[in-house]
């Protein structure tokens, strides 16, 4: 691979992994993903059971266990921070990219797989999952890693031991993505697979998957902590496998229904700044026939596997922005081969949408502090307003030194450019979310009773669970009336439950001492009712207290 100058390749890497982790430690965590998936692997460490997840000290069953024992590894290792908290999702992230880079070089060539990189390092939703707390991103890589590897072994005239070899990593990597989120790990990539072979009409490389090696991988990785946890805890197959997968996908049941056309918008914002490229790549490869009957055809692969992605999660009842993430990767080597493959003059005009959403995006930073909604349930709204104005520049201005790069034929340093338009905009919109810590994250408010926390002593959550509380406390609580997420565990250990706050005042009263965290209308409640309690801190959310002493 040519470039004009190694230095702005060099001065390109280096600017990426800077601002890549630059903000891992900086930004405390915010409710509610982020409290959970870094409470789950503290407790597994304080208690020294990881087979068992718990959050709260109840069972919670949710997802496996793989990014658990990831997070919770890095915490002997490093400690319990902000950053250690974050790392695997942000390492996977970047991992991802790497993948896309070897992808694209080895199916389309070196610049290609380089252009690709470069593309999904810009694409404004991947930098964000790849920099919160949630289980999307280590999923994301291991489904790509596995869809990856097939594509890389039925390039032709590939010799058989590297076919196997490659076909080996595929099976790893799908156990891994059941670890990482149950059972789409092989649900979605076995879905794309089949859809190839009935558009395709390619039905041979079936005989090629080394069944047997291969089965006996993906059971290797995936079966040893299904079993155990199953044999410590009977309740988990059926809420795992029939709540989580079949429940979650058919029914209504965790509330987050929205309408099938709820992840287009999420794609066309998410992808900038290279959505239109994509889009268009797409359509090219639909229109591009086969040449040769049997040719594997990668890139009809990819795009399948991309429609897999965004059908499945169109079409089920439970939806969140982040699930469709695992068709970026795919889309990032797709756009790269078109990079590589067209003119900078055609390139120049994909960025004209880019530099509009960039100049609203300025607009709407400029109006956000005016809405009142938004201003009634978060004061400090105005000072987001810098860094969502400085987000928005870096993406137009990135766009804008694009088109004049590819109009000049600089393919390649116009790349580059736009993608880290588009990564600085992520990490300042992300940065810039750290003003309204107080509304989102127990930081501020656990750092004023710290003084006053004796673990040995009970702790009451009140009729609220802030997901973020226990992180920061570095120790449980007992839930009052409240359940929500944890209902499961609840029901599971009720005896840990305190079913009424008639109950919890029973028991506070029985309390030599006692801490308990209240939303504000309970408290007043039971201030109003007499109930001893000493205010330790409070904000529009919560309030903490603990029982007076004589």
């Amino acid at each position: 691979m040519e470039f004009r100058s190694r230095r702005s390749l060099f001065l390109f890497l280096l600017i990426v992994v800077v601002v890549w982790f630059s903000n891992l430690e900086y930004r405390k965590l915010v409710r509610p993903d982020e409290g959970r998936y870094a409470e789950i692997p503290r407790e597994m460490v304080a208690s020294g059971d990881w087979v068992t997840p718990r959050l709260n000290d109840l069972k919670y069953f949710e997802k496996p266990a793989l990014q658990y024992w990831a997070t919770a590894a890095s915490y002997e290792l490093f400690g319990e921070h902000n950053w250690s908290a974050r790392l695997w999702p942000a390492l996977t992230g970047l991992l991802g990219i790497l993948a896309v880079w070897l992808t694209g070089a080895r199916l389309f060539g070196a610049r290609a797989g380089f252009l690709g990189a470069a593309a999904l390092t810009g694409s404004i939703l991947y930098v964000v999952l790849a920099h919160v707390l949630s289980l999307d991103m280590g999923v994301c890589f291991f489904l790509n890693l596995a869809v990856f590897a097939f594509a890389l072994s039925r390039r032709p005239g590939i010799d058989n031991a590297i076919e196997r070899n490659w076909l080996w990593l595929a099976w790893v990597a799908l156990g891994l993505a059941v670890l990482s989120k149950g059972l789409i790990g092989l649900v979605l990539p076995g879905a794309a697979l089949v859809l190839y072979s009935l558009v395709q009409r390619e039905f041979g490389f079936w005989l090629r998957m080394r069944w047997f090696s291969g089965l006996a991988l993906l059971l290797l990785v995936t079966v040893p902590w299904f079993v155990i946890v199953s044999l410590k805890n009977p309740e988990f197959f059926h809420f795992f496998f029939i709540h989580e997968h079949f429940e979650r996908f058919l029914t209504k049941v965790h509330g987050r229904y929205q309408p099938g056309w709820y992840f287009i918008p999420v794609l066309l914002v998410g992808f900038m700044p290279w959505v239109t490229l994509f889009l268009a790549e797409c359509w090219k490869t639909v229109r591009t026939p086969t040449r040769v009957r049997g040719e594997f055809r990668a890139d009809r692969f990819l795009l399948i596997w991309a429609v897999v992605i965004f059908g499945f999660f169109s079409a089920s009842h439970s939806k969140l922005i982040s699930y469709i993430i695992p068709l970026f990767p795919a889309g990032a080597v797709l756009v790269g081969r078109a990079i590589d493959r067209d003119a900078g003059r055609t390139l120049r005009w994909h960025m004209v949408p880019v530099i509009l959403f960039g100049l609203i995006y300025v607009g709407a930073a400029l109006w956000v502090p005016n809405l009142e909604s938004i201003r009634n349930d978060n004061p400090d709204v105005p000072a987001y307003q810098p860094w969502l104005i400085g987000a928005a520049l870096a993406l137009t201005v990135g766009a804008i030194v694009g088109f004049i790069l590819f109009q000049r034929e600089r393919k390649t340093l116009a790349t580059m450019v736009v993608a880290l338009g588009g990564l600085i905009c992520a990490q300042l919109t992300l940065t810039g979310h750290e003003t309204q810590r107080e509304s989102m994250s127990a930081w501020d408010i656990v750092q004023k009773v710290k003084p006053y926390m004796d673990d040995s002593l009970p702790f009451y959550s009140v009729n609220t669970y802030d997901q973020t509380l226990q992180p920061y406390l570095k120790r449980t609580t007992t839930m009052v009336q409240y359940k929500d997420e944890l209902d499961f565990g609840i029901q599971q250990e009720p005896e840990k439950f305190l079913p009424t706050i008639a109950d919890f005042v029973k028991r506070w009263e029985a309390d030599q001492k006692a801490f308990a965290l209240l939303p504000p209308d309970a408290f007043e409640q039971l201030q109003a009712q007499g109930v001893p309690m000493e205010v330790l801190a409070r904000d529009s959310r919560r309030v903490i207290v603990r029982k007076p002493q004589p």
